[in-house]
């Protein structure tokens, strides 16, 4: 009689404003939303790689403001979350994996394995990494916390390190972990690459629930007590579930390497070659892509001459020309373009830093703004008048609402809307156009099944995306 397995679940962790990867990642639109390295987003790669027989229903941990397009992202690739949970604020890993816990619990699952893993990361060797799930599988179950050690193929500083205890031999396949180090420099990387004994942190864990839970009263009683309260006191609005804030926020805010990981007597370590990256960087993109015979990565309207090591990447509408370069990275979006040594991607935060204090839109939010029912960009923009292009995804509506300060026109180029304006309901399609004008309740509706696509002028004294009163909204954005 065979022995049935733990649940094994899930829990993605979809936080972080990706800022390594700016100007394409914002800070609202942040790098696990983004087809970073081919035509699916990162969040979308990780749910389809952790769907199948060998998993149950998965978890994920966000914030309010991407809830949305997560569900719409799941969706798309047909691996919907059991539960989204939505922290009130962000309090790092170890918060994230007792949030995941407490619910599990909640709901009687606390046997249930936890597999915690970051959206934003590649894996490019699936099998490698599903044998070592299956290898770690019984020591969790048993009541170890495993992870996954990336075999490193360099002497990388930009990612820390677990040292395995190999004169511990075990099942030779796992090991117990002697302790986890910091992004070293480059000496004792190259020390740890020739050792053997040193991988790559994917941050990846394989935990029972309770473990994880009982690990959290022992080293953090307090941030765990706090967790619990808000997950008794959770709204749950279809599988959106919003923990208490005034008891998460108590929580302490730790990654789960400092609060547990290094402190705990349950780690083991189970070294995997997977193809492994965080795509933290630009030149992590540049490793991870197809490369030309200049050992060049291109994509969009790029041209280039004599250049050699380069990442180049357009998502500008523009055509952006190399020429000469060796190592260089060359990003350019319709708002803004980074250029850069491919070494020098490490003080690439500082950089953003300045950007932010010189123009902080260019840092929060990206040229083309993504809504739950689409995306808009501003296209032209003077005194007194703004431009948009706006898209809107079949079937989705945008809320009812009004201005108080400016007058809009539509029209229609692409596609069919269903406008409302004022008590007037109205079907426009391509070359026809509307008028709404200021204290007027209005709303766009795209009932048919191809994107419908419109451009919009707006003119007053005041053109803010903060003038705007909602009174219906399907995403649950009314104002009270």
């Amino acid at each position: 009689m065979s022995i049935e397995q733990p649940t094994i679940r899930p829990v993605i962790l979809c936080g972080g404003s990706g800022t390594r990867l700016w100007p394409v990642s914002r800070q609202s639109y942040p790098k696990q939303l983004l087809p970073v390295t081919g035509e699916r987003s990162l969040l979308q790669e990780t749910a389809v790689r952790l769907s199948g027989d060998m998993f149950g229903s998965s978890l994920v941990i966000s914030g309010e403001d991407q809830r949305f397009f997560i569900k719409r992202q799941l969706d798309e690739v047909g691996t919907k979350a059991d539960a989204i949970l939505l922290e009130p604020v962000g309090r790092n890993t170890s918060a994230a994996a007792a949030l995941a816990g407490a619910w599990l619990a909640a709901q009687g699952h606390e046997n249930d394995l936890m597999l915690l893993v970051p959206s934003d990361h590649v894996i490019d060797d699936r099998d490698s990494f599903m044998d070592a799930i299956a290898i770690g599988r019984a020591h969790a179950d048993d009541g170890a916390i495993v992870t996954f050690g990336a075999t490193p193929t360099e002497a990388n500083t930009q990612y820390g390190y677990i040292e395995a205890d190999t004169a511990n031999l075990g099942d030779q396949r796992i090991f117990p972990i002697a302790r986890f180090v910091e992004k070293p420099d480059a000496e004792a990387a190259n020390d740890y690459f020739a050792s053997g004994r040193f991988f790559w942190n994917s941050g990846i864990f394989l935990v029972k629930a309770s473990t994880m839970l009982e690990e959290m009263q022992r080293h953090l009683p307090d941030s765990l007590a706090a967790i619990e309260r808000s997950i008794r006191g959770a709204e749950v609005d279809g599988n959106f579930v919003r923990p208490d804030a005034e008891a998460f926020t108590q929580a302490e805010n730790i990654s789960i390497d400092h609060a547990i990981m290094e402190k705990t007597a349950r780690g083991m370590v189970v070294p995997v070659s997977m193809k492994w990256s965080d795509v933290g960087s630009w030149d992590a993109v540049w490793k991870l892509g197809r490369k030309d015979a200049g050992n060049n990565v291109v994509q969009g309207e790029v041209v280039i001459l004599d250049s050699h090591n380069s990442l180049l990447r357009n998502e500008g509408g523009t055509t952006v020309a190399g020429l000469g370069l060796e190592s260089m990275a060359v990003i350019a979006v319709r708002d803004a373009v980074l250029v850069a040594p491919m070494d020098r991607m490490a003080d690439l935060k500082s950089l953003v830093g300045k950007v932010q204090a010189a123009n902080g839109e260019r840092v929060a939010a990206p040229a083309q703004v993504f809504r739950p029912w689409g995306s808009y960009e501003s296209i032209a923009a003077g005194p007194g008048f703004q431009v948009k292009r706006i898209i809107v995804d079949p079937g989705e509506k945008l809320s009812l609402q009004l201005h108080h300060r400016r007058s809009e026109h539509w029209v229609v180029v692409r596609g069919t809307a269903e406008v409302t304006v004022g008590e007037e309901v109205s079907t426009l399609s391509a070359n026809q156009s509307v008028y709404i004008p200021v204290e007027t309740r209005h709303r766009l509706v795209n009932p048919g099944t191809e994107p419908l696509e419109l451009i919009e002028v707006q003119c007053g004294g005041y053109l803010g995306e903060d003038d705007i009163v909602r009174f219906e909204d399907v995403y649950g954005r009314v104002d009270t």
